[in-house]
């Protein structure tokens, strides 16, 4: 078993879950408008893992909204959120994205994208005006989704051979623990993700299944998301 790997591990039961181990998101899409001075906004969010995913919903409203003056959005990403984005197409800078980003980071919220959608009604509502709407449309469709709180997964990943798979699979009803791949042949492989406050327990339950290798391109130590 390589040593590198089971060191940071520490073997000690852990009754009480790591709030940095947790990180909140929204449950389901969900969408509000706003009016403001005859000016509609069309709020919608989603739970999204990627940026591809996010921009791939942003690239469905531009679509459907085609005549609409704006499409303005912001997306944060990963249980750390240190990837994010802000968007004011067209509106003057920092009017809209940032005040749509601004409504994600009062929530805590993180996997989320919310697009607003703006039908201009004739009425200029200036740089105070327009920052307010674009924070209220955004809240709304944010009070709309129910919000949840979710674990970071690690992905605990090992190899195991055939005579092993019994001992292999109670690793599979562990608490946390989820399959996320699995090979069964001579040589079997089983990759699971792992609550990350359980990881640890995970690991040394593999130390036990005889023969069992951990593989080169386990995260134990990376958020992952599923």
């Amino acid at each position: 078993m390589p040593e590198a790997l089971l060191q940071p591990m520490s073997t000690t039961t852990h009754t009480s879950i790591d709030m940095s181990d947790l990180y909140r998101t929204i449950a389901e899409p969900s969408e509000a408008t706003v009016t403001e001075k005859r000016s509609k906004f069309l709020a919608f969010a989603w739970p999204v893992t990627s940026v591809d995913e996010a921009m791939g919903r942003v690239g469905e409203l531009q679509r459907k909204y085609y005549d609409a003056r704006h499409v303005c959005y912001a997306y944060m990403l990963g249980a750390d959120r240190t990837v994010f984005r802000a968007n004011d197409n067209g509106e003057p800078s920092g009017t809209a994205g940032k005040p749509i980003l601004g409504q994600i980071n009062s929530l805590e919220l993180t996997d989320v994208v919310v697009g607003v959608v703006r039908y201009f009604g004739g009425i200029k509502l200036g740089t105070p005006g327009l920052i307010a709407a674009y924070r209220a449309a955004a809240r709304a469709a944010l009070d709309s989704a129910t919000v949840e709180e979710r674990h970071v997964l690690r992905r605990v990943d090992f190899t195991y051979p055939y005579a092993s798979i019994n001992d292999a699979m109670k690793l599979t009803r562990m608490p946390g623990v989820r399959v996320a791949d699995s090979v069964y042949d001579n040589v079997c492989r089983l990759v699971l993700d792992v609550e990350a406050d359980r990881a640890a327990a995970v690991v040394r339950a593999v130390a036990d299944v005889a023969g069992a290798s951990l593989c080169d391109d386990n995260d134990l130590t990376t958020n992952i998301n599923i």
